[in-house]
């Protein structure tokens, strides 16, 4: 029998075959990297009632998850820009009774009270005023726990006093654990008409992190070990809010499974020979293991929201070498682009946070991300400044300027105005 002649005409069919078959593969390759990738940062769309008069667009996705009364609308409200604002705040420090005196902006005389008067506009649409009646009834019978440093507390407390119009809380069983800091490590908030709950944690690496050097300020983080000060109630509650990056910046050694394995520059005097680990690599690996341990969290059915990183905004020097925050108005959305540090901050949660939500979705629970980062990027004058303490006074030993929390009432209140729009989008 004879070998069998290839027609000449045969590798030509063949490419004709194979070619679109590869076109077809890097298309599909390319879809998958853009529905991936090409959205790092997950959206906050608005919802509004199916019943609402308002003049927007008519919403083109309904959530299958939310209530037939509402629907969602395909806008981004994490991107916009700020805008004039006539309305008066939702609070002063004369009716609200929560707002601590580091950031009661008013009540120490800041200058301008300008920064009051300006409220964000995402692009496309409008953000909502924050509906005190409406967050209440959507919390009825639930529980939500704030996990993170002194921004934590700033929102929590800024949610209190959005609150306060409609409705103030007990503050019950506050856990008399004091931290290394000096602070309480829990506080806890009842709403006795709704059934509703709001602890603070204090835990501002979110891991186990031990003082290992009070005069240098050095710390010790395991960051494979979650912070049992706060992980060890997760099944307590329905929502968790995390966040906190600030104390990474610290000295600090990294163990892991008991073991330093890292430092960080700051830590470079008692290194010896301790590899240096970039702060945001920290960052992720922290963020990785408490949103892993909600994850694999028997009896755990209910969402993390993961808020991003709010940048300082010292300028003509840092915290502790003269800077300053003096600007009386917002930055336009061309004056200023995002730092390179608050960037790769806000990634390193994106990315621990995608690490992480498919084990929380197999075992029932939703992650979201809360992201504020852009916006609060354009409001330096929304910070204390000096005008958080009485003359001659300080926030914390020498830090006398302020240029990190956020004046109370202020642009936080936009952080509320958010997570409600996140959490009705995203109902139990």
């Amino acid at each position: 029998m004879k070998p069998h002649k290839s027609s000449p005409s045969s590798p030509k069919r063949s490419a004709a075959i194979v070619t679109p078959i590869i076109l077809l593969l890097v298309l599909a390759l390319v879809c998958l990297y853009d529905m991936t990738f090409s959205n790092p940062y997950p959206r906050i769309h608005r919802v509004a009632s199916s019943s609402s008069s308002s003049s927007l667009p008519s919403p083109t996705n309904t959530s299958s998850s939310a209530s037939p009364s509402t629907t969602v609308e395909a806008c981004d409200l994490t991107r916009g820009q700020w805008v004039p604002d006539d309305e008066a705040p939702y609070y002063t420090n004369l009716t609200c009774p929560f707002i601590d005196d580091h950031q009661n902006c008013m009540k120490f005389g800041k200058p301008s009270l300008e920064f009051m008067r300006w409220r964000w506009q995402p692009d496309g649409c409008d953000l909502p005023r924050f509906d005190a009646a409406r967050f209440l009834e959507a919390m009825r019978g639930k529980s939500m726990a704030f996990v993170g440093d002194s921004l934590a507390r700033n929102h929590l407390k800024s949610l209190l006093c959005l609150l306060s119009k409609e409705a103030q809380p007990v503050e019950v069983g506050t856990s008399s654990e004091i931290d290394v800091t000096g602070r309480a490590v829990r506080r806890d908030y009842h709403y006795r008409n709704h059934s509703f709950s709001i602890s603070l944690f204090w835990s501002p690496f979110l891991v186990k992190a031990n003082q290992s050097n009070a005069t240098l300020g050095q710390w010790d983080l395991h960051l494979d070990t979650p912070d049992t000060r706060w992980a060890a109630h997760i099944a307590d509650f329905d929502y968790i809010v995390l966040s906190g990056t600030n104390w990474f910046l610290r000295p600090s050694f990294y163990r892991e499974a008991g073991r330093v394995v890292a430092r960080n520059g700051a830590a470079a005097a008692a290194a010896g020979n301790v590899t240096e680990m970039p702060v945001p690599r920290a960052v992720r690996a922290a963020f990785r293991t408490a949103l892993g341990a909600i994850a694999a969290r028997e009896g755990f059915r209910g969402k993390v929201v993961l808020r991003s990183v709010t940048p300082a905004h010292f300028e003509d020097g840092e915290w502790n070498t003269g800077g300053d925050c003096v600007r009386t108005r917002p930055f336009r959305r061309d004056e200023r682009a995002l730092g390179a540090v608050e960037a790769e901050y806000r990634a390193a949660q994106v990315d621990a946070l995608r690490e992480t939500e498919a084990a929380a979705r197999r075992n029932g629970a939703e992650m979201l991300l809360l992201d504020i980062t852009e916006a609060m990027d354009l409001r330096p004058d929304g910070h204390p400044s000096r005008y958080g303490h009485p003359p001659g006074g300080s926030v914390e030993g020498s830090f006398v300027v302020d240029c990190l929390h956020w004046c109370l009432p202020g642009p936080i209140d936009m952080w509320s105005e958010l997570l409600l729009q996140l959490l009705i989008a995203h109902p139990s």
